[in-house]
């Protein structure tokens, strides 16, 4: 049994001790916030009255999703998740759609609105999805609803596009922040045209994020 002099020494011990913290792992890297997305997607903040039935994110699921993209696929550089944010929001417009309307290319989609060939490629580099995949690889249409179906597949194609079909080069100039960088992954790795509204959009998710240039 603890004498008197025992006891009282441990309850002083205990009441100068300094109080034990809880840590919680937060990914500094990949972090993101609903404001931030509105910043950079200014019509995201809800989904009421959705253009598509069942498309529509809002701004609070997009930077949810994109930013477990980002852990998932070790995309740190904030010049690339700007170019991929701003990327997702020009093509989706701010979010609200997954699936190509205009003109309608059957299987064209997903936040990134990738071709169906660039889905086919993705969707089969995902483990849990093997099996589902081998059922529907006949069907863009098909292949495109599996992954529309769940936001994390969904969200997560810009993200793997950028660290899987970009070349070391074009990620390199990327991770630069400038303007000549982002050119150059819109116009060899994207395959598309540079235009002032997509400009735009990255201007934004530049600054929001606060990417300076090397």
């Amino acid at each position: 049994m603890w004498s008197i002099a025992l006891t009282t020494t441990i309850l002083l011990t205990l009441s100068t001790a300094t109080p034990i913290k809880k840590f919680y792992h937060h990914k500094q890297d990949t972090a993101l916030t609903e404001a931030q997305i509105i910043d950079i997607a200014p019509t995201s903040k809800t989904c009421d009255n959705p253009p598509a039935e069942g498309e529509c994110a809002t701004a609070e699921q997009a930077a949810k999703f994109a930013a477990q993209s980002f852990d998932d696929y070790k995309v740190t550089s904030k010049a690339e998740q700007a170019a991929i944010l701003s990327l997702m929001a020009f093509e989706t417009d701010d979010f609200k759609y997954n699936k190509n309307h205009f003109p309608g290319v059957p299987g064209q989609g997903t936040r990134n609105m990738q071709s169906p060939d660039f889905n086919k490629k993705y969707a089969n580099s995902i483990t849990a999805l093997k099996d589902q995949v081998a059922e529907v690889a006949n069907s863009p249409a098909d292949l495109l609803d599996l992954l529309r179906g769940d936001e994390t597949y969904d969200f997560g194609s810009g993200a793997w596009f950028l660290t899987t079909q970009c070349s070391s080069d074009v990620r390199s100039a990327l991770q630069g922040g400038d303007e000549s960088g982002w050119k150059k992954y819109i116009s060899e790795c994207v395959g598309t045209t540079v235009t002032d509204e997509r400009k735009e959009y990255w201007q934004r998710a530049v600054k929001t994020l606060g990417v300076t240039s090397n």
